[in-house]
């Protein structure tokens, strides 16, 4: 890859079944990266697209592992970043989101805002990542249009224009009215498999061929709307998209291929290029000529026929190229990279070079965390990939009591890799597991027992939360390890962790150590 392409990094971010597996793999259909609609579901060689393939994904449905996939339109190379829609997995979801420039938010024409949208643009929102706005799903019945972009700015705080406009909906969907090159784009519901759009150039709104190529009743109702809009929502103004203040909204139906394209084209046109990261030290700017890049996730298994483990670095800086030695900043060694990899879903490929903007995978045997830095040499850390308190706790045993020294490494790589947080008490011998949502217990008990042969169960426990321990007075520090044993416990770096049983004794312990930090989150920095 060379730098005539330009880089862009962005990630999709919507609530359960909105249709972002479907607007993901139409994506790399248009782009060229599948052949055919509907390689992300096919079995074989054709699976190579599909971005949940994780076993336990492909039973339950679900999406609870970020995916990279990378393809190129146009002279761009896009990094895709799926991210899990489930709310138990937010975390995850978290770091990817610190790892893309943008983002496209999906959004199910008959709910609009949902829950998890919410939460997944206010996490987008402390970063002000830009976000460009697809609303899905208009071959079936919806809401009204203007109450959906009326959703959108109440409930998010955020102006709204429409880049299109649907002509239609539900059985009745014809198409959309593109609002910024001022033409009529109609869909071919009998074609799913391939790009079924036809594109009928106007002259305005008025243009009496509107009225030959659409029912009248839907060209007069389609004019009302434009008039509308137009005095009712602020002109698209890159700039306040770039700032995060204000999203384009594009209508579809990904399902039958309609409006993806636009949406892709939206991104190739004002979708923003890498942007400067920032450090403990300083920013770093894209066009510094010195490799930077951070680890924003690890993922064990992703070959099954190998127990490989990958650190997922976003380069921030400078050309990189295979086989160069890295600074890990916070070991203070130098990592030699060899074999870098680049992605699609699970599939990889040797990657000889890389730019700012650019994911790659990097295979190792632990040395990497997430939230590592690596550079050419110069001591900062970047900033910005913190690890949430756990908010469900429970103790974890092995069913088979021989295999229970085993389980705390297999405990050890889940928790490095950013699965859940694991507390191994001062005093006795169980393990606590840390997790945000329920269904995090069941995707570590199928994976410990997949890739570990390590049958699990979890039991429920005395504790009510955790809490990362700091203080500045090492007096103060020794006199709370000494009175409270029974609710101390290391993390698996070591970290001290307080196990509050309740709230009243989060409460108690901060009132007779008023000294004491109780941090809900924690985030690794490192400069030596």
């Amino acid at each position: 890859m060379t730098t005539e392409y330009t880089r862009k990094c962005f990630a999709i971010i919507a609530h359960p079944d909105a249709g972002k597996t479907t607007l993901t793999e139409k994506l790399l259909l248009f782009g060229g990266a599948i052949q055919q609609a509907g390689e992300v579901k096919a079995r074989g060689e054709r699976r190579r697209a599909r971005s949940d393939w994780m076993k336990v994904e492909q039973e339950r449905g679900i999406s609870v592992a970020s995916s990279v996939m990378t393809f190129e339109y146009e002279k761009t190379k896009f990094n895709l970043l799926d991210t899990p829609g489930h709310e138990d997995f937010s975390e995850d979801t978290y770091r990817v989101l610190t790892a893309v420039d943008s983002a496209v938010m999906v959004l199910d024409g008959a709910k609009g805002i949902e829950t998890q949208t919410k939460k997944l643009f206010e996490v987008c929102r402390l970063r002000n990542i830009p976000i460009l706005t697809f609303i899905n799903k208009l071959d079936r019945e919806s809401l009204d249009t203007f109450l959906l972009l009326d959703d959108i700015e109440k409930t998010l705080a955020l102006d709204v224009t429409p880049a299109s406009w649907p002509i239609g909906s539900g059985k009745e969907f014809m198409g959309c009215y593109d609002l910024i090159n001022d033409q009529l784009i109609l869909m071919n519901k009998n074609d799913k498999s391939h790009i079924n759009s036809t594109i009928e150039v106007i002259k305005g709104i008025d243009d009496p061929k509107i009225d030959k190529l659409i029912p009248s009743y839907l060209a007069e109702k389609l004019r009302e709307d434009i008039m509308m809009v137009k005095e009712l929502c602020p002109a698209f103004d890159v700039q306040s998209y770039l700032d995060g203040s204000l999203t384009p909204v594009f209508f579809g139906s990904a399902m039958n291929n309609f409006g993806v394209k636009e949406v892709l084209d939206g991104l190739l046109k004002f979708a923003p290029t890498p942007r400067p990261a920032p450090t403990t030290t300083r920013e770093v700017s894209p066009e510094e000529d010195k490799v930077s890049g951070f680890i924003f996730k690890i993922q064990a298994n992703m070959d099954p026929k190998h127990r490989d483990r990958i650190a997922f670095m976003r380069i921030c800086s400078g050309h990189f190229k295979r086989g160069m030695k890295l600074l890990q900043v916070r070991s203070g060694k130098d990592i030699k990279v060899p074999t870098p990899v680049m992605f699609m879903a699970q599939d990889r490929e040797l990657a000889e070079d890389a730019f700012a903007g650019d994911i790659i995978g990097i295979p190792n045997h632990g040395q990497l965390r997430i939230g590592d830095t690596l550079s050419e040499g110069e001591k900062f850390s970047f900033t910005g990939i913190p690890t949430f308190a756990p908010e469900l706790l429970k103790s974890v045993r092995a069913t088979d009591p021989l295999k229970s020294k085993h389980l705390g490494n297999a405990l050890q790589q889940i928790a490095e890799e950013g699965g859940a947080s694991i507390f191994k008490p001062v005093i006795g011998s169980e393990w606590i597991v840390g997790v945000v949502g329920t269904l995090q217990f069941d995707v570590m008990a199928d994976r410990i027992k997949n890739e570990f042969n390590i049958p699990v169960i979890f039991e429920q426990t005395q504790y009510y939360t955790a809490r990362w321990v700091s203080c500045d007075d090492s007096a103060v520090m020794k006199k709370f390890m000494e009175t409270n044993q029974g609710s101390i416990a290391e993390d698996h770096d070591s970290e001290v962790v307080f196990l509050a049983r309740n709230a009243w004794h989060l409460s108690k312990i901060q009132e007779d150590f008023p000294k004491l930090v109780l941090n809900k989150t924690r985030e690794q920095t490192f400069n030596k």
